[in-house]
């Protein structure tokens, strides 16, 4: 198993390089620069030209991109034009903010989702089964934007049960427990967005999936010999059924970090995926490439512990 991780990271490299040059490449071809935003708008064409050759611009393509991997491996990933602060220091707390959203939906999700659906499979066509199937395809076909906009206009404005947004309630200066209530308070409203458009995904592939498995003979095997229903079910078939649920947990790695942009603009929370539309927008460019890079590996390191995940729970895959 350390010699697959171990080979696995190595093949990594090449990877991680390629698409730094991709990230840095469509960069580049993008109209602009990050010059005009840290200068005054009444900078001199002197000024301008001195700024760009501060800031390497003046130089040929493939040197710029050797000097920015460059810093990149040493932890340098520049300086952000918009906050006028090394990114590395501006990161931190937006990936810290949207983790603490995502990994409490990403727990509730999977929580609720994964038994639902071995429920409604072993149940197929019953009322439970039909009602939690109608459910799925409503929260599946229900616009993030929408069911959020929604919630806050029912439980913020009519029933003001909920902050509308942000992340802490203006001018309340706590620590503790009451600071983390209040914190709890917001994230209510978009942990409930998030929620139930990741549960009604997950509910249908885990019920697809235990459909697939328990239709298999040696499911009937294991029930000819006498097992009880639940050994057979938890023991045997979901085992199995677990593979590709072990897929799914695989590309939600980087979404703990990633952020959901619409979601975090509506609600105001200070994640790192509004900051990074933010960046795109007023052409923070060094901050971009640092944070496409980092979901980048992040959805690497997603798949490798997925390959290590079936091995885990398949014995029929061997991880050479």
């Amino acid at each position: 198993m350390l010699k697959y991780i171990c080979r696995r990271l190595l093949h990594m490299i090449p990877v991680v390089i390629i698409m730094s040059i991709c990230i840095f490449g469509i960069m580049k071809m993008a109209p602009g620069d990050g010059v005009g935003y840290n200068l005054s708008p009444k900078a001199t064409p002197e000024q301008k030209v001195a700024e760009r050759k501060r800031l390497g611009y003046d130089r040929p393509v493939y040197e710029q991109y050797l000097r920015w991997v460059g810093r990149t491996v040493q932890g340098d990933l520049g300086d952000s034009s918009i906050y006028k602060q090394p990114v590395s220091r501006i990161i931190r707390p937006f990936i810290w903010n949207s983790f603490k959203l995502n990994v409490v939906c990403f727990l509730f999700s999977y929580l609720i989702s994964i038994p639902l659906g071995i429920i409604c499979a072993v149940k197929q066509y019953s009322k439970w089964d039909n009602f939690w199937s109608v459910f799925s395809t409503f929260g599946i076909s229900m616009p993030g934007f929408f069911f959020a906009l929604l919630l806050i206009y029912l439980f913020s404005v009519k029933i003001p049960l909920f902050p509308i947004n942000g992340m802490q309630t203006p001018g309340l200066n706590a620590s503790g427990m009451t600071a983390a209530l209040d914190q709890l308070n917001h994230m209510v409203l978009p942990a409930i967005v998030i929620v139930i458009g990741g549960l009604a995904g997950l509910l249908r592939y885990t019920r697809t999936s235990m459909l697939e498995v328990i239709k298999q003979d040696y499911i009937r095997t294991a029930r000819s010999k006498g097992l009880k229903e639940k050994v057979v079910i938890y023991k045997h078939a979901f085992r199995n059924a677990l593979i590709p649920i072990i897929t799914m947990i695989g590309f939600e790695i980087p979404a703990l970090f990633s952020g959901f942009v619409i979601l975090e603009t509506i609600f105001l929370w200070p994640g790192i995926g509004k900051i990074l539309m933010d960046a795109i927008y007023r052409r923070d460019y060094n901050l971009v490439m640092a944070l496409n890079l980092f979901f980048a590996t992040l959805t690497l390191l997603g798949n490798l512990l997925a390959d290590i995940g079936y091995a885990a729970v398949d014995p029929r895959i061997k991880v050479e």
